[in-house]
């Protein structure tokens, strides 16, 4: 075990992101497991939090397999061979207004952060084979950021190696092998549900800090 519980991981990455306190910037946490994680890191730095809406467009034969990602900001699809064009179309509107509801879940009428010129983390409670993650920073990057930093407790080799490759920073604190999940990395890996998720951006938008 690396992490006691998500509060432990957070803690730990912090100090590796004392560089960017004093930046205009924001956290986008990937919900439900990295909105802990976000929470308290956008206490630690002084940072908005925001929830980053993505989802993967998995392939016909085999949802599990990621030929691209969905997300509030637009998609990406990168593997079409043999994937019909309706299926992309409807399959992608089908997750995006998927996301949108889940948005206003969790958000209310907010609408996403502005991040053109912004320092965006985007943090998670760990990542395992990074495909989602990749489609989706494409996607952030048509957004003008000034700079994409992902942060993450824990991850595997090869989902370290393609992130590390399209980010400017790439924070992680394990990348073991082998590596058999995220979960087998912490005492407490307990399932973070809706409702806490809506408690700790609650809590965090009577301070200001919910973009």
């Amino acid at each position: 075990m690396y992490f006691n519980d998500r509060y432990d991981a957070a803690m730990q990455l912090a100090p590796l992101l004392e560089k960017y306190k004093n930046e205009k910037g924001v956290i986008l946490a990937v919900p439900r497991g990295g909105v802990p994680i976000g929470y308290y890191l956008a206490k630690y730095l002084d940072f908005p939090l925001d929830l980053l809406m993505t989802k993967k467009l998995g392939h016909p034969g085999n949802e599990e397999f990621a030929i691209g990602a969905v997300s509030l900001e637009g998609s990406i699809v990168e593997e079409t061979t043999g994937v019909p064009e309706q299926y992309i179309r409807e399959e992608t509107r089908r997750i995006s207004e998927q996301l949108k509801e889940r948005y206003i879940k969790f958000m209310g009428n907010k609408e996403p952060v502005d991040i053109k010129g912004k320092i965006i983390i985007v943090v998670d409670d760990g990542v395992a084979t990074g495909r989602t993650i990749l489609s989706t920073i494409k996607i952030l990057r048509n957004k003008e950021p000034r700079k994409i930093v992902v942060a993450v407790p824990v991850t595997s080799e090869e989902a370290a190696d393609r992130i590390r490759e399209v980010v400017d920073d790439f924070i992680c604190l394990h990348t073991p092998y082998p590596f058999y999940g995220v979960g087998r990395f912490y005492a407490d890996f307990t399932q973070v549900e809706d409702e806490d998720v809506l408690l700790l951006l609650n809590e965090l938008n009577t301070r200001g800090k919910v973009a």
